[in-house]
């Protein structure tokens, strides 16, 4: 009997241990892991970005909200590249040369023949010629994949939420809103569940989006994300 009474109280002992590392270990086990997913959203987040800011910049107007036209955007669209060659002196500048004069003055002279111009204000070896490159080798590293920018990492084929909002300020100027975020439920799906739900009750208490995201349609923010 005595013998059997150690024996429970050895598993009891060793059953408390495991509780009392587990109460530990758990919270330090799922923040390490929740900063490695953090991470991949993050840069997922930060590249949609990127792609939106050119998208807009190109089409002067407002944010897609539609991935098929983002991505074919980065897949196939171009961005206009000036290459320059020469530039203006001291002295030319303090005439009032600026480069759209000293452009004009050179395209005046490529129409009508006449170089008189171009050589009185020393522009013989000023060039600007406009490129256009594609947004696929230029704003992203080699081997991008644009076609993953819809997919939530660790997110099992979910999709980030992703929406434009277009409205005027009080003076009457453009407004144009963009936001794209996952919640947490979506990229930590398999970690402990009563870790998050203890993150998202202290997210919703703060009044903070529960999750990670860029933009927002209520506030213009630059496009910040909610981590930075």
């Amino acid at each position: 009997m005595k013998t059997v009474f150690n024996i429970l109280l050895g598993l009891c002992i060793c059953a408390l241990i495991y509780i009392c590392y587990a109460s530990i270990m758990g919270p330090i086990n799922f923040e390490k892991e929740k900063k490695v997913r953090d991470a991949k959203v993050i840069a997922r987040l930060m590249d949609i970005r990127k792609a939106q800011q050119e998208f807009r910049n190109v089409n002067r107007g407002p944010y897609t909200a539609n991935f098929d036209t983002l991505i074919d955007f980065v897949k196939n669209g171009k961005l206009p590249f000036v290459a320059k060659e020469g530039t203006l002196t001291d002295k030319q500048l303090e005439d009032g040369l600026t480069e759209r004069k000293a452009m004009a003055i050179i395209n005046k002279a490529k129409k009508t023949n006449k170089w008189d111009e171009v050589k009185k204000n020393g522009l013989e070896n000023f060039k600007r010629d406009t490129l256009w490159v594609n947004v696929l080798d230029t704003v992203f590293p080699k081997g991008f994949n644009a076609d993953s920018m819809r997919f939530v990492p660790f997110g099992n084929g979910a999709q980030f939420m992703m929406a434009t909002k277009n409205d005027t300020t009080k003076s009457g100027a453009p407004l144009n809103l963009l936001e794209v975020k996952t919640p947490y439920t979506v990229y930590l799906n398999g970690l402990d569940k009563q870790e998050i739900v203890n993150l998202i009750d202290v997210q919703e208490k703060l009044s903070k989006y529960p999750g990670l995201m860029i933009g927002s349609l209520e506030t213009p923010n630059n496009n910040a994300g909610n981590w930075e």
